[in-house]
């Protein structure tokens, strides 16, 4: 069974005003068809973990480990950790003038699997993923996110999670900007992902409502920093209930 395990992790970024430190310490472990739900207030650390996962040269790890089976993530180049089966979707999806989506998707499956597909099922199956997530087939000649709604740049994110097939997907608030109907195609093209392959997922998210459509199987509160406290899917109707209030104020461990 393959595993991500992230081990005492702590970040630093540096700012106008110098070091600043997001991640004090944080521990997850997350299994193959796993899904863990990270929630937690604005300036937690919840978009630092999913691009220090990525390999963001803005972040520098200070110390503690990421592993994937036991391989060190953190000597790994950026296309080194996609190749290794790491996704991100981002909660801003660049856009990539000049390069169509077709081109996009066919040239990053050549660089992660080591080979190009063969043209006629590949065609076939961006089609059929398309159609599952209801993006007009004319988006396919279109320029990465050029001109993209917010959902529409969404849709587009999943669509490379289903045809790329990672191990481990991080989505940072992927249900940020999208309204009823594309959060539920959204949240239905990741529980297909993980159905076909296994994927295990790291989902970032502020609200509770893409969890009424992508169970967790574990949500893990952040807060200035670090993990405040962990638990089932209870944890998060709670959190519904009372909102983050009761972690403000803590006291942070240096």
């Amino acid at each position: 069974m393959s595993t991500l395990t992230i081990a005492d992790l702590h970040v630093s970024v540096e700012t106008d005003q110098g070091t600043k430190q997001i991640l004090r310490g944080v521990d997850l472990r997350i299994n193959e068809g796993e899904t863990h739900a990270v929630m937690g207030p604005n300036g937690s650390g919840k978009s630092t973990l999913a691009y220090t996962i990525a390999g963001h040269p803005k972040y520098h790890v200070e110390s503690g480990a990421i592993l994937l089976d036991g391989e060190d993530v953190l000597a790994m180049t950026v296309d080194q950790r996609a190749r290794a089966g790491l996704f991100l979707a981002m909660q801003y999806p660049v856009e990539i003038p000049g390069v169509t989506v077709s081109n996009f998707l066919r040239t990053a499956k050549t660089a992660i699997d080591g080979e190009a597909p063969a043209i006629r099922g590949w065609v076939k199956d961006v089609r059929e993923s398309m159609a599952a997530l209801r993006m007009d087939p004319g988006f396919a000649e279109r320029n990465v996110n050029e001109g993209f709604s917010g959902g529409e740049k969404k849709r587009n994110e999943i669509l490379q999670l289903e045809l790329l097939k990672p191990r481990f997907a991080v989505l940072d608030e992927t249900d940020s900007g999208l309204d009823v109907d594309a959060l539920k195609i959204v949240s239905e093209g990741v529980n297909r992902a993980k159905a076909n392959t296994g994927l295990g997922v790291l989902l970032i998210t502020h609200y509770t409502r893409i969890l009424r459509y992508i169970t967790p199987d574990f949500v893990h509160v952040f807060v200035a920093g670090r993990v405040a406290e962990e638990g089932g899917p209870e944890l998060a109707d709670r959190l519904e209930d009372e909102g983050y209030d009761r972690y403000v104020g803590e006291p942070v461990a240096s």
